[in-house]
């Protein structure tokens, strides 16, 4: 058989480029996801070595996402006018400096302190890092690679679940035995630090790849560096695809400076609202009740903290592996189809949910395979989708500042949640807390159904038109 003229299977230099630049920029997805989720792990070990009250239980768990909320309130528009790079390379370092400052601790005021650096370097990398994927790829598969940066966050939750429960059991294991004084200290009696401390390595990776890739190329044209972004758009799509994209950034009007006023036009209404609600219903959907209180949920319900963290890595991987469907099926079916099936399906499991700690079957799989399908239907529409659409639907001169509000509003939301959670699980029980979220869910399907178009497969300037046309 002659193998010589067989075609040769290779992946083309500039999609060996945009993969570099998406698995990059996607660290800061899996920085967010495990910042958020190693609390889980955390959280019964610091309320008994604090001896904290529920308010300072949820201050705790809030902390971070007051850090998210500062960290929103300027990187928007430092972003609009300093690029996307900087501000990716700023949170890459927040993450790192919360990191160290976590796992060494002296008490339990620079604990909080710590946990705020690194929310804020979440709040910066939750704007930025979907902008800047969205502002790199190719229309025909923005959506799947902005959805990459939802399936690093499910990743980040489950690399904390595994960590957290790995560390506990070498804990466990050798807590009659010595590893050294440092060791012992950071894995035997306060297993915790280490649990946070782990956040070091990612971070550094996030930040060394931070230096080998480029600016955006639409944000350096529209800074008046048109051939830095032409050859940046060239070496990732080619030079027809690249011609094409800079004539409609071109066509895009520039009357307005890129200001928050311009954000607040008439004809910016419908995309803001948007903007607005999908985040704020990502966090009322009552995932974060999984990712932070899950194994206090499952630990409530009769199952001992070791199996609790065990179960949380099960939650973790069917959140990963349903992401996937999502970054699969986004720019095939749409943003709309994907979104109003997983938000009916979570309505139907987060009522399930509920029904099971109503009726008192929480040993039962009924609770876990729900609290499953729930996951399952949040990872492939609600988690991911808020961020696609968020980042299509904005205008380049006021991307940065409207991720910002949009943003700003998924975090002040998650607040909310974070303190919400266990007043409502102490107070109202948890079938009454996940009824409460599955009704959230189902306004979120309503809200989509009215007002978002379907953008697929369209550039980030054709979709400017669908809004003012």
């Amino acid at each position: 058989m002659n193998l010589k003229n067989e075609p040769q299977v290779s992946y083309p230099k500039s999609t060996l480029f945009l993969i570099a630049i998406t698995l990059v920029a996607t660290l800061g997805g899996l920085l967010f996801g495990f910042d958020m989720a190693v609390i889980s792990g955390v959280l019964p070990f610091v309320k008994q070595q604090f001896s904290l009250s529920p308010a300072a239980e949820g201050w705790f768990v809030s902390s971070a996402l007051v850090g998210c909320i500062i960290g929103v309130a300027f990187a928007g528009e430092l972003s609009d006018r300093f690029g996307r790079k900087k501000l990716l390379m700023l949170s890459a370092l927040l993450f790192l400096c919360s990191a160290i400052g976590t796992a060494g601790s002296i008490d339990y005021t620079l604990l909080i302190l710590a946990r705020m650096m690194g929310g804020m370097g979440v709040g910066v990398a939750s704007i930025v890092a979907p902008l800047y994927i969205s502002e790199i790829a190719p229309a025909a598969i923005r959506g799947r690679l902005v959805t990459c940066y939802q399936l690093a966050i499910t990743a980040g939750i489950l690399v904390a679940y595994l960590t957290n429960a790995g560390l506990l059991s070498l804990s466990l294991t050798y807590q009659h035995q010595s590893l050294g004084e440092l060791l012992n200290y950071i894995v035997i009696q306060e297993v915790w630090r280490s649990m946070l401390g782990l956040g070091v390595i990612p971070s550094l990776l996030f930040l060394i790849g931070l230096c080998f890739v480029p600016e955006s190329p639409r944000w350096l044209i529209y800074q008046g560096r048109e051939q830095e972004g032409i050859n940046i758009l060239t070496r990732i799509s080619g030079s027809a695809s690249a011609a094409a994209d800079v004539f409609l950034l071109k066509k895009t009007p520039k009357q307005e400076s890129g200001s928050y006023k311009e954000l607040f036009a008439k004809e910016m209404r419908r995309p803001l609202l948007i903007g607005l609600l999908l985040p704020l219903f990502s966090q009322f959907s009552g995932i974060n009740a999984i990712i932070y209180y899950g194994p206090r949920i499952l630990n409530d319900a009769g199952v001992n903290i070791t199996n609790a963290l065990s179960g949380q890595i099960i939650f973790g991987l069917a959140n990963f592996l349903f992401t996937l469907i999502a970054v699969w099926k986004v720019d095939q079916m749409g943003r709309r189809p994907l979104y109003i099936i997983g938000s009916v399906g979570a309505t139907i499991s987060l009522f399930f949910t509920g029904w099971c700690f109503y009726s008192g079957a929480t040993n039962s799989i009924a609770l876990v395979i729900s609290i499953i399908l729930f996951l399952a239907c949040f990872a492939f529409s609600i988690g991911p989708l808020k961020f696609v659409i968020a980042s299509e639907i904005f205008p380049t001169r006021i991307r940065g500042r409207a991720m910002g509000l949009s943003i700003m509003v998924m975090w002040i939301a998650d607040t909310i949640v974070g303190q919400l959670t266990p007043l409502l699980l102490g107070s109202a029980g948890a079938a009454v807390t996940f009824w409460f979220f599955a009704s959230c869910c189902l306004v979120s399907f309503i809200v989509v159904c009215k007002m978002v178009p379907e953008t697929k497969g369209k550039s980030l300037e054709e979709v400017q038109d669908i809004f003012i046309h």
